[in-house]
């Protein structure tokens, strides 16, 4: 059964069984999409773990997911409003390029990983290497996040209300990391930065859009990069 009452449906929604229909059908009907489609809502049941659910999205959708998913959901969307109404598998929102991404659990290793554009929010905790190599990506984490996030990100906000594990914004280029808890350990080349007036304003924005509340932006600490690695030096050739 899905996860919430028909009463709290859009009863306009176009829904996915996926104990009755396949996944490649659901793809299909979203990739089908003709521009200014009125199919605007969608509700997909019975996920049970799939694997790349609602990939490849190109439309102004909205797309709820009654429960956990797999590896790879939501990878590539470009513009929809996918909602999944459980935890997520590895991957959630790779190379995401637009639109939005709301994981109501967990969130498993390098959630939005290569994501150039969009909103990734994940309610609960998320794993290791979250963020990696983000290329413009909003991620906002309300809960801790796993070790090695942010790994060679190079453009992108990372925003966790949380703990962060070790090594976190190692070989950093240019992303703006803020984190409200501790942090276990920085990686190469990864320091703490001021939070200077317009980081805070940057930051209340993506709480904002995150749906946060009763946390202000005073309360954290931002990170970034050094600047140090952009180019061959002799001294920091353990480095490399």
């Amino acid at each position: 059964m899905p996860a919430t009452s028909k009463a709290t449906r859009d009863s306009h929604a176009r829904v996915f069984d996926l104990d009755i229909l396949s996944l490649r059908e659901l793809n299909q009907a979203l990739h089908n999409l003709a521009p200014g489609s009125n199919e605007t809502a969608w509700e997909v049941l019975n996920p049970k773990g799939s694997h790349s659910v609602a990939v490849g999205v190109d439309h102004p959708v909205s797309i709820d997911v009654r429960g956990s998913v797999g590896y790879y959901c939501g990878g590539m969307n470009s513009g929809s409003a996918i909602t999944v109404h459980g935890s997520a598998g590895p991957g959630v929102g790779e190379n995401m390029m637009s639109g939005s991404i709301v994981i109501k659990g967990d969130a498993s290793q390098y959630a939005g990983a290569t994501g150039k554009g969009g909103l990734l929010v994940i309610e609960g905790n998320a794993s290791s290497r979250c963020g990696i190599s983000m290329k413009g990506i909003d991620i906002v984490v309300h809960g801790n996040i796993g070790h090695m996030s942010a790994f060679m990100a190079q453009s992108g906000n990372l925003v966790v209300l949380g703990d962060a594990g070790d090594a976190l914004g190692d070989s950093i280029y240019e992303a703006r990391l803020f984190v409200r808890g501790k942090v276990d350990s920085l990686g190469a080349d990864c320091i703490a930065k001021e939070m200077r007036p317009e980081h805070l304003e940057l930051l209340q924005d993506l709480l904002d859009r995150a749906g946060v509340t009763g946390v202000k932006p005073s309360e954290f600490k931002r990170y970034g990069s050094a600047r140090t690695l952009y180019n061959f030096n002799i001294d920091n050739a353990d480095a490399y």
